[in-house]
Parts: C-alpha cells; structure tokens; sequence
C-alpha cells in the first residue's frame, strides 16, 4: 500500500510538471515605460504593497484598501478584442500583481514627461484648483488621466462617472469637474502620443502564453483555454478561481485569508468571448463588467440606472460578470436583474458542461449549486420580444458606489395593457438574491394603468423575511420595495401609451 501511495504522489508529480512545462514562471509588465520581470514572489501580493514596499513609488496611497476610495488608482493598458489599445484606472489596492502579466501601468509618477514637464491633466487640475490636500489628488490625476487616454466629451456628467470612485474629504470635486470638462478641449502632447506608441508596441509582442507563479507557499495559475483550465481545476479542486479580485481581492486585505492555490480565469478566450444568438446573448464569465455593461445596453435599456450606478469605473473595469453572479451576495446588483431576465449559467466542472437556470444557483447564503472544482464559464441571457419590457431600481444611501438597501429586476410581458406574465429579481431581501413567486402571482393579470394591489405587501412578506441591518430596517425594505412596484407600473403604463401613440402614428401618418 506504501508503495501504491508513493506511486500516486509520483504521477500527480509529473502531471504537475507536464502541466507547468508549457507555463512561464515570470510575471511582465510595463511600469512607467520601464519592462519588469518578477518571479520569485508571493501570488498574493497587491499591485500597491508592490509598488510603495518595492519600488518606492509612495504616490500610489492606501486608504481603504478595498477598492472603495481610489487613493490607490492606477491606469491600466491592454489591447481588446480588436487589437486596440485600452487604458482603465483600476484599483492597486486589490489587484494582485500577476494579473498585470502582458500589460502596461502607469503610476501617478509617470503621467508627467521625463523632464519633468507637466502633463495636460495635471495642468488642468492646478488651472481649476482640484488639488486638495495630497492623498487622494494623485487618485484623481489617474481616473482623469484614464478618461483622457478614452476620450472626454466635455460634459460634466462623464466626468463625475470618472471621478465616483474617488473619495474627497477636502470637498475638492468642483475644480476636479470644471478641469476634466477643460480637457476635452486638449491634445495630448507629442511626447505622450509618442509613449502610448511605446506601449502598445510592448502589448502586441506579448503572447498568450499560460502563467505559473510560486512562492511563499501559493501557487497561481492562469491558463489560457478552456481544456488547460478544466485540467487545473481537477487537479487542484480546492483552487480559488478568481477573475477581477473586487471581491477576493478582499479576502486578503482585509479578512488576512491565506488562500494556498489561484486558478485565474481572465485569459482563457472562451470565457472572454460575447455572442449575439438569435435569442438570447452568451456572455463569458471573464468579461469586465463594463464589456458587458456595453454588450448590454441596447437590448436591455431598462438596466441602465443600475449599470450607471454599479461600484465605480475602477470596480467596473476589473471586476467581471461572472464574478459578480458566482459570489452569489445577496446584495449583488446585477443577480437580481438576470434572475428577472430568466439567465441561464454554463457551468464546466473538469470538461463535463452543463446549464442551470440563475434562480436555481443560489441556495443559501455563501452556498451555491456548484461542484467542488466546477467553474462559470458562461452566462445565457434571452433577448426581449416586442411585448416585453424591462425595469431595474436601485436604492441606497447614496447614489454612487454605495451596496444597495433594495434592488428589483422586474420583467413584464404585456398585452393590451395588462401584465400577461411577471419576473421579479430582489436584492437586498433575503440571504441571496431571490425571486417574488408570490408577488409575482398577485401581479399576473395586472392593469398597467390601475393602482397596484392590495395584497401585494401581504405577497412581499410571504416572499421574503428581511434583516435589518446598518443599510436599512426589514420594515424599510418591505415598504419600499412594495414602492418600487408601484414605480413599475407607472413607468410601464407611461411606455405602452407611447407605444401605442407611436404606433398610431405610424399607422395613420
């Protein structure tokens, strides 16, 4: 028998070495225009210890260190889909360093030109007095820097998407605001074409080549196809699959989680792709959330208050779909508007595939219907037909980057006016985001244009029993979800007359 274990311990040993063969063993990235190689370093490590312990580069600040105060932002390039060169802010804080393998990062220290020269953002900054006391204005300089890279339209309501990421005490977000609406007006400097030229030439000659990093006890793997990923995650099932890190990123920050083995999901190809079915549309589970935000948005308008208020840019450029849906939080924004939608999950567990309604995903809380080793790879969201119609609501304390009170995905099918059918998703109700069967029952056959039911707060409370919490009371979450029904219906009724005045329109004109 003791040689049958040492045999077992021999195979799983040259598996793992057949595996890790066709692995690099060294994290690269630019920093500043400089080419990095590292690889003698915990997985674990965030971009911010990293950069402040290592480098010395102390612009970068901690503040929260959770991804909620920008102090720590950074800007981030890589190429997209289509080969082009994209540069986010993202939050240093929780990222770790070797998902910055094959990109490009700049620091505050390196937004000005080599000689010093000032670079057109921080010059606006200084002309409209945005500085404020030092620790978070090097935040701002990145999120402004990353919108200018983009390009800036001169309104002030994409400025403050940009900036609600960024926390000021010092109340500085008046200067901050009038400077980016200046900087739609600015070139960028020769120099700082010249050095985004620069990068781009650095991301075109990195390959897809899988990662294996090792030390201090972790290992962290990032595949780069689905059979490579399916295979890792059989040979480790334990492993932590992480995308973004928004919110694992947290585990180690804050909760100090020593997690032994990552199995990193953001290069596998599969699970970055999007498809448009005639049907329905398939999004993977590694794509960004402001990716899919972006797949989104025509088909699903109705979305667009939740999406225009989901955590912030930094969040939004690092944090994925998937992700959001496979931590399952019951405060979640997005479950709740897929469960209305009636999504479907692919899920993969060491190549076997299968697919799961989303109102079946969730159990309990922290417990999903998924396998030790099985991973999301996709998530199937059905098209809206001509008779349908799509809300989504959010309430919270404040109106950017705060965790909702109460969110409600609601679906409707009507006819004549009248709800023929209903999907309600709730967040912030119950232990895990969760469906309204009751409520949905009471609403069925439904006029849009009369006051909404009596037993419909009788409905709720049968539905759900919620805590009461710092966010708000049960008492609270039951009246105002039974509110936004109310809302709902108004709104509906507002579209079908102006369907129907369209059509007549159409018909007669």
């Amino acid at each position: 028998m003791a040689g049958f274990g040492r045999w077992i311990i021999m195979w799983k040993g040259w598996r793992a070495l057949s595996l890790n063969r066709h692995m690099k063993t060294t994290i690269t990235f630019l920093l500043n225009g400089v080419e990095e190689s590292i690889s003698d370093i915990r997985p674990d490590t965030t971009l911010l210890n990293w950069l402040r312990l290592e480098r010395g580069l102390k612009g970068t600040k901690e503040g929260c260190a959770e991804g909620d105060c920008g102090a720590c932002s950074v800007v981030v390039a890589g190429l997209d889909a289509a080969g082009q060169i994209t540069a986010k802010a993202v939050n240093a804080c929780i990222l770790f360093l070797p998902m910055l393998d094959g990109l490009a990062v700049t620091t505050v220290e390196g937004v000005a030109h080599a000689d010093g020269a000032l670079h057109p953002v921080q010059d606006a900054i200084i002309a409209h007095h945005g500085a404020q006391c030092g620790f978070c204005t090097p935040g701002f300089v990145m999120s402004l820097y990353a919108g200018f890279r983009g390009g800036l339209d001169g309104c002030a309501g994409q400025i403050d998407r940009l900036l609600a990421g960024n926390l000021c005490r010092c109340t500085g977000y008046g200067g901050l605001v009038q400077g980016g609406v200046a900087l739609a007006q600015v070139a960028a400097p020769a120099w700082d074409v010249a050095r985004q030229k620069r990068e781009a030439e650095f991301l075109k000659k990195q390959d897809a080549v899988s990662l294996h990093i090792s030390g201090g006890g972790q290992d962290f793997y990032a595949p780069t196809n689905l059979e490579e990923l399916a295979s890792l995650a059989k040979q480790f099932p334990d492993a932590v699959f992480l995308n973004g890190a928004t919110d694992i990123g947290l585990w180690v920050t804050k909760q100090h989680r020593d997690i032994a083995c990552f199995i990193a999901l953001g290069r596998v190809k599969e699970l970055r792709a999007i498809t448009h079915h005639k049907t329905y549309i398939s999004i993977g589970s590694a794509v960004r959330l402001d990716d899919a935000m972006a797949a989104m948005q025509d088909d699903y308008g109705g979305m667009r208050e939740v999406w225009h208020r989901f955590a912030s840019a930094q969040i939004r450029h690092s944090g994925s779909l998937g992700g959001n849906i496979a931590n399952a939080s019951p405060i979640g924004d997005l479950s709740p508007c897929l469960l209305a939608l009636d999504a479907r999950l692919v899920l993969n567990h060491f190549g076997d595939v299968r697919e799961v309604a989303l109102k079946d995903f969730f159990i309990s809380y922290g417990k999903q219907d998924r396998r030790q080793g099985e991973f999301l790879a996709q998530i199937n969201i059905p098209h809206l037909s001509a008779s349908e119609r799509f809300y989504a609501y959010k309430i919270s304390k404040r109106f950017d980057q705060d965790i909702s009170a109460v969110l409600l995905g609601a679906w409707l099918d009507i006819a004549d006016g009248v709800i023929r059918d209903v999907r309600l998703g709730f967040g912030g109700m119950a232990g895990v985001p969760a469906r309204a069967t009751n409520t949905e029952a009471s609403l069925r056959g439904v006029r849009l244009d009369q006051p909404l039911p009596d037993g419909v707060g009788t409905a709720l409370a049968e539905d759900f029993t919620p805590l009461s919490d710092l966010r708000a009371s049960a008492a609270y979450r039951l009246q105002v979800a039974e509110n936004l029904l109310q809302k709902m219906l108004l709104e509906a009724s507002a579209d079908s007359d102006n369907l129907r005045l369209y059509e007549s329109e159409f018909d007669y004109g």
